[in-house]
Formats: C-alpha cells, structure tokens, sequence
C-alpha cells in the first residue's frame, strides 16, 4: 500500500490552547525495555500477511486461515480499513465480524495484529462533520472515497477516533490472541489548511516561543515589514507564494510533524489503559529521512517501515536492476529505523507485482525472498506482507497478494515467502542469539549524524538546484556499505563514543553544545567527518553573525572563506592525489590553520589551488572537513578509505550492489548487482542457505565462529 496526503472543529481558541499545551510539552525518553518478552530472540524474526476478512465471503475464512498457517505464516493483521464495518452508524459498534476471524486466525495458531481504522473514516462521519476533512492550500478539501483524507488537526476527528479506539482496546486489550497494535496507516505530514489548523498553529506558536517578540526575533520579522504584534495575526503560511517567510514555513513543518506524532501517541495512550500482557504497540511508517515526525512518536514500542522495491522508478543496477531494486532503500530504512528505539520491524514488504506505479513490472525472480533476507540482515523481529489474497476491486486492483486471484493458489511472491520462513524455522536451530558480530564488522561501526530540521531549512533555500541532501548522504552511505561497515543514523543526543567513526552530512543548523559534544567525540579518540554546509546557521536557522562558518573553525582546523555553485553545464574539479573528480552542487573554499592538512585542492578556476578537503588531530582523534559534493561520489569515499587505513581499520571492498552484515551468530550476504559475486569465506565455513557464488537477487547464510 501506498500513502497519499492527509490532513480540520469544534473547540474554542481556549480549549485549543489548552489541549496543544498538553501535546507540546517535553516528552519522556523512548519507552525502555527488553524486546525479548514480544519476539523471543531464539526465534530470530516471525512472519506475518496482511488480510481483510470484510472484503472476502466468511465461508471462506477459515480455509484462507489454513493455508496461511500451511505456508508458515505465524501471525495475520486486521480491521486496518475497516472503520465502516466496525462503526456502521454513530455510535453502534459491531465486533462480531472481528471476533470470528480473530477465532478462526488463533485455530490455526496465527497471532493478530490489529489496527486502529484512523486512514478511512466512514462516509456517515465525514458527511455529518465534514470539517474532519483535509483542506489543501487553495481551499479544496478532500472528500471520502480514498484514505488518509481526514485531518490530524481537526481536534474533533483526534477526540473521536478515541472513543473508536477505546472501544476496540477495551474488547482486544486483554486478548492473548492479540499480539500487538498497528496505528493509523502509513501516517504522514499533510499541511493542513482546515477550520482548526490556525488556531493549534498559533497555540503550538504561543507555547514553543512564549513573546511574540520571541517569535519575531527566530522568524527575522524585521525582514520585508513582516512584524507581529500578536499571535492571532498569524495565519498559516501560504507555501506556493513567493518569497513567503522561510523561519515561519519551517516552523509550519515541525508544527504538523507534532501533530502526526501527538495524534499516534494519543491512540497508544489510549490502548495502553486496557492492554493486559505482552501486546506492543507501533505505526508503519514510509521511511522518509526529511521529516520529524518518523520516530517522534514516544509511546510507540519501536517503530516499523514500509518498502516497496519495484514499481517502476527506481532503475536499480543493469539493464534488469528496475526488476531488483535500488540496494540502499532497505539498508538505510532499517539502519535508520532500528536506533531509534533500539528494535524494529517491517510491516508491508511487497510480495511481488504492484499495482501504484507509473509502470508495474514483475520483480525478477529471487527478489522477493532477497527483501526479506534484507530486512532480516538488518536486525529486524519481524516482517510482515502486504497482502494475502490480491483484491478483486477497487484502487489497488492487479496488486499481487500471497496467493492469486482465485484465493488459493501461491504467486511466485508467495512461494518465495514460503522459502524464506522455511529457512528462517531450520536457522532457528542454528543460529547463535547472543552472538557477537565478527570483531573487524565491529570496528568499522560508523554513525551518520542525520537532523530532519536541516534537512527540510536546506529544502527551503538549496541556493542550487544542482543539491540533493539525500543523495549527498548516500554517497558517503554507499561508500560504508561498499567497506562493510555496519551503520547507524543517529539524531542529536545518541551515545557518539559507540561509534569509532561519525560522519555528519550537512547538518546545516547546529549550536555551540553540539559543537561542543563533536569535539568531544574527536578528543577522546573518535574519527569525525564533517561535510559542507554543517554549522552554516544557527539553531533558528539564521546565519551566524559572524564571518562564514566562523563557529566551526576552531573544531575543522581551518577558516571557510566563502563557497562557490558553479552552474550544471560547467562543472568544477577537485583533486584528491593524482585523481580529478566533477562537482556543482556545492563547494566550500578553505584557508587551514597550522596542523591542519590539505588532502583536496580545487582545479581549473580562479580559485585554482584553494583547499577543498582538510583533515587534523584533535586529540586522541581526527577532524576532517569534506567542502564539496561531487556527481559521482567517488571522491567522498576515497577520503573515507584514507581515514580508515590512517586508524588501521581494515575495509572490505565489495561491489556495488552487494550488502553483507551479521546477525545472530549468522553472517548473510545479498546481491542486487548486475553480475555475479563470488563471496570469499575460509574454507570449512559452514553454509547454511545458498552458494558462495552469488548470481543476480541471490542470497548467501553462513554461520560464524563465536571466538
């Protein structure tokens, strides 16, 4: 399934005030536990498929169940959409639908995940209150007939989600047969511009700033006669007209990513009065790396993702990658998802062709069970499947299931499925839970320190089109991959001393306290690696007022002067030892101070000679500054390696498209390449799935040595 948009009530200024008081206040820690009591750790990870019994005929159920439970699926997810069928009319519920399948499904031996309906309210609601409905920038306003077309800040559509909610947890909260919660679908940011929105923007406003002369000072008001005088002047900020102020857009982002978040956590809250046992709670999130609101939700257990692979825009690697996928869209969703609550799972992976895309071809045979040994390599409990059995009607018509179109018989997606549980029942004898990962795979520990907030100010005011903080961020992501380094993205506050290697991509926005705790870092023996435009502005986003960079200089070693954009069709180099490499999007111009080593010098302009990349000690550390974003990449890795090889950390060199990491005393290796990888193993290795020759979408399990 895919996400599309989402978005406004019934309460007084007051009441609203008074409400996102409650929600804005500072959140406790992610909630701390052992995650052993919900996925015990000598079954490695668990499988489960999405099903629907409203849109199937309840004769059907219990063989749909059975077979489930033959191809060794062990748990099944409900009432995800089915709001209708669960709330017909206001105010009578009807469970008796639910109560069946969750019967039929625990007969077979299969856990539930149930979910709260909020992406599709019903018709009789959004008809009666049709102020619940998103309302887009230019007054249109969804209607009912999709999903996700309600508000996050309609505060009436939060209060009565509730009472739906309280109603399924206070019937399923004490269900043994009920593994966990799944909240809402998919949620994401809409930038609402319905009845209630202005109101919780000013209250949210009012609450982070106190003064409106605090908020004309981080908003630079005095720019272009933009003053306030109080916050009921202020109005959503319009985003299609030109030149509107960039501190107040940013702070509409953060603004609605708090109400995404504030909205599951009001439903966790809400379940979490009446759950008995060891039912966990979580939302299945599109991995997106520019927002705030993926992992801001505190009452969540842990946090799960949702990956399609192959759905006709990501081109892969060869003429056939389009049939295999992109290699870094699983790795990077579960090293970004795993630290943010030290666990996490998959809760839609495609089970083959898709429906949603501008061109919909079949995955290449292999590819589904290779996404799932992906996921598995990353540390994930569990993975579950969109869908079991492929609709008939509706949006997502030709979207493959597990099974086809007749209800019974296996896609090729669900044989593969099948293979991969199969494996994973006959590791579960082999593998070794508390194993430590291979001693060199531990030292290459890199974190990559990622800060949403930077991300979306650099979105605001690029100053080229030629950036792409993404795609910058995956250059140093691919080089690490490449070396066979395990990687965590971190926020703000993490334990950098984990890490014996930090890279910080264009962490824009900065302060002095984490300047602070990055020198800290290098003093004590870390090897931190900072890119251009990190430290360019302060915590407000303002540039600093100062020389360029000037608060960065003491920790780089070195005066950044000024920075140059060359336009797209005349590129400048850079050297790196004997080797130029192309760039456009952005390059800073350095002056070291003693101690400090040039490694890259700009080529062929007028400032011909001017250090790009430097690097010096710091301590019992390193600090090196890498002051372009070059097209290919290649020089960003080539400084990487050098900083290996100087701590003596030994890399492997492995091709693009060819992933290996460890887990569970198991190490696994994966190949999304256009050419065959004959991975080397000592001899005696004892291999437990596949062949060291690894042709295109194949997979490689082996156990190795606890010493």
């Amino acid at each position: 399934m895919r996400s599309r948009t989402r978005i406004g009530s019934r309460l007084g200024a007051v009441a609203i005030v008074f409400l996102l008081a409650a929600f804005a206040e500072v959140r406790p820690p992610a909630r701390a536990q052992s995650f052993d009591r919900y996925f015990p750790a000598k079954d490695l990870t668990t499988v489960g498929v999405y099903y629907y019994p409203e849109h199937w005929d309840p004769a059907q159920w219990e063989r749909d169940f059975r077979n489930m439970a033959a191809m060794g699926f062990e748990f099944t997810h409900f009432a995800e959409f089915a709001w209708a069928q669960l709330e017909p009319e206001e105010g009578r519920y009807d469970f008796r639908w639910l109560d069946r399948s969750v019967e039929l499904a625990a007969e077979h031996k299969l856990g539930v995940v149930l979910c709260t309906s909020t992406a599709t309210p019903p018709v009789w609601l959004v008809r009666k209150y049709p102020e619940v409905l998103a309302t887009a920038e230019d007054g249109s306003r969804m209607d009912h007939g999709s999903r996700q077309h309600a508000s996050f800040s309609s505060t009436f559509y939060r209060e009565y989600s509730s009472k739906l909610i309280e109603q399924l947890a206070r019937r399923y909260g004490g269900d043994e047969r009920v593994i966990g919660w799944q909240l809402d679908n998919e949620p994401r940011r809409f930038l609402d511009y319905g009845k209630d929105a202005p109101a919780r923007f000013r209250a949210w406003l009012e609450k982070k700033y106190g003064t409106i002369d605090a908020l004309n000072a981080a908003w630079g008001t005095a720019f272009w006669s933009g003053t306030y005088t109080s916050f009921s002047q202020i109005n959503l900020p319009l985003h299609r007209q030109w030149g509107m102020n960039l501190h107040q857009r940013l702070d509409h982002y953060r603004f609605a990513d708090e109400e995404t978040a504030t909205f599951l956590d009001e439903q966790a809250r809400v379940i979490r009065k009446h759950v008995k046992g060891r039912q966990w709670i979580t939302s299945n999130y599109i991995p997106m790396y520019d927002v705030g609101y993926v992992g801001a939700s505190r009452e969540l257990d842990f946090d799960s993702y949702t990956r399609y692979m192959v759905y006709g825009a990501d081109r892969g690697l060869g003429p056939r990658g389009y049939r295999v996928g992109e290699y870094t869209r699983i790795a990077m969703a579960n090293d970004f998802f795993r630290p943010l609550k030290g666990m996490y799972g998959v809760m839609e992976l495609q089970p083959g062709q898709v429906n949603w895309g501008a061109i919909n071809p079949q995955p290449l045979p292999g590819a589904v069970r290779l996404w799932l040994w992906h996921v598995f390599s990353g540390g994930s409990k569990f993975t579950c499947t969109y869908r079991y059995r492929a609709p008939l009607y509706g949006y997502e018509a030709y979207h493959a299931g597990i099974v086809g179109t007749d209800g019974v018989t296996p896609t090729a997606g669900g044989r593969e499925y099948a293979q991969f549980i199969a494996d994973i029942r006959r590791l579960r004898e082999k593998a070794d839970a508390g194993a430590p990962v291979p001693a060199a795979y531990a030292r290459r520990a890199t974190g990559i320190l990622l800060d949403a907030d930077s991300i979306q100010a650099i979105g605001l005011n690029r100053q080229t089109t030629e950036w792409n903080t993404e795609s910058h961020v995956l250059k140093y992501y691919r080089a690490l991959k490449s070396f066979g380094a395990p990687v965590d993205f971190v926020r703000r506050g993490a334990d950098l001393a984990r890490y014996p290697v930090l890279v910080v991509p264009a962490h824009q926005m900065i302060d002095e306290e984490l300047i602070a705790a990055l020198t800290r870092y290098a003093e004590q023996g870390g090897m931190l690696l900072l890119t251009c435009r990190t430290g360019l502005h302060d915590r407000r986003g303002h540039l600093w007022e100062a020389k360029f960079y000037e608060p960065m200089w003491k920790l780089v070693g070195a005066e950044i002067e000024s920075y140059d954009l060359p336009m797209p069709h005349a590129p400048n180099t850079v050297r790196f030892g004997s080797e130029d490499f192309e760039w456009s999007s952005w390059g800073d111009l350095l002056k070291p101070r003693p101690g400090t080593a040039t490694w890259a010098t700009h080529q062929g302009d007028f400032y011909a000679g001017t250090p790009a990349v430097v690097s010096r000690k710091l301590g019992k550390g390193t600090v090196t500054w890498v002051g372009v974003d070059t097209r290919s990449g290649q020089l960003e890795k080539q400084v990487l390696a050098r900083l290996f090889a100087e701590r003596g950390i030994a890399v492997e060199g492995y091709p693009e498209g060819v992933l290996v990491e460890y887990r569970d005393g198991l190490g696994i290796a994966l190949n999304y390449s256009d050419k065959d990888f004959v991975m080397p193993l000592p001899a005696g290795t004892e291999i437990l799935v596949g062949d060291t020759t690894l042709e295109t979408a194949s997979v490689l399990v082996w156990k190795t040595p606890r010493g």
